[in-house]
């Protein structure tokens, strides 16, 4: 069993996480952390000798560390979230975006040549894990290397709080790197009424081609999430950013 906590877990996303933990029979929800609830990530981390914190006691057990913690926070605390799990060795998927990954990085890189990485834990940045999206960054990027122009569109609820999502930025940075140019400009938007979606427009000479992903509700993102939580512990790198470096 994997033993899995959640940060963010009173969040719409967290709370879709704790319930797709609890329903897969390889894991544990250990933890849930948020400041709604009164649970520190640092009190998940090191559960006190009280019992499960933010979970329901159980009899005759004592408290449990998590091998894997699952971020859906906000950009101003992701990346404190993310250092304090490396640090006590627990491995950290993340779906919050909008962060700068940098420090993150230094703190899993090797201090000097030859000498070994500062954690054991590794980290997997996820800017989407819906399978559909993943498809469409990897068609994307591909179509990208044989039409001259692009620009993507992303539409997300009014409650987002980074733009360009995570998302659109990947999916830029996939197209560059394959044909070899700039990325192409992104537009957002946000409205009530929409949860997320990205259509990427690509132009040559008399046609156009439009690549759309829709996620018309957030379990879309779950088989992913736990896909995500069964091989972060095995990354060949500390910091891996993109699910599709597991799923393809």
């Amino acid at each position: 069993m994997i033993r899995v906590a959640v940060a963010g877990a009173a969040g719409r996303m967290g709370r879709s996480v704790c319930e797709a933990v609890q329903g897969a029979e390889d894991m544990e929800l250990v933890g849930r952390a948020d400041p709604a609830l009164g649970t520190e990530l640092a009190d998940v981390l090191v559960p006190p000798a009280t019992g499960l914190v933010g979970e329901r006691r159980r009899p005759g057990r004592g408290p449990v560390a998590p091998q894997v913690v699952v971020d859906f926070t906000t950009p101003d605390t992701a990346l404190a979230n993310a250092l304090a799990c490396v640090r006590a060795g627990v491995h950290v998927v993340i779906g919050t975006t909008g962060f700068d990954q940098a420090p993150l990085r230094e703190e899993l890189m090797p201090r000097g040549a030859g000498e070994p990485a500062r954690s054991h834990a590794n980290v997997l940045i996820a800017p989407n894990f819906a399978i559909g999206a993943l498809l469409m960054m990897r068609f994307a990027a591909q179509a990208a290397q044989h039409m001259r122009k692009a620009e993507i569109i992303e539409f997300h609820h009014d409650t987002k709080l980074d733009a360009p999502s995570g998302t659109a930025a990947r999916t830029a940075a996939l197209m560059a790197d394959a044909a070899g140019g700039d990325p192409p400009p992104i537009h957002s938007v946000r409205l009530p009424g929409l949860v997320a979606h990205q259509e990427v427009i690509l132009g040559d000479l008399g046609q156009t081609l439009s690549i759309r992903h829709d996620t018309i509700n957030r379990e879309s993102f779950m088989p992913g999430v736990l896909l995500a939580v069964r091989h972060v512990g095995t990354l060949q790198e500390p910091l891996v950013v993109g699910l599709e470096n597991v799923l393809f």
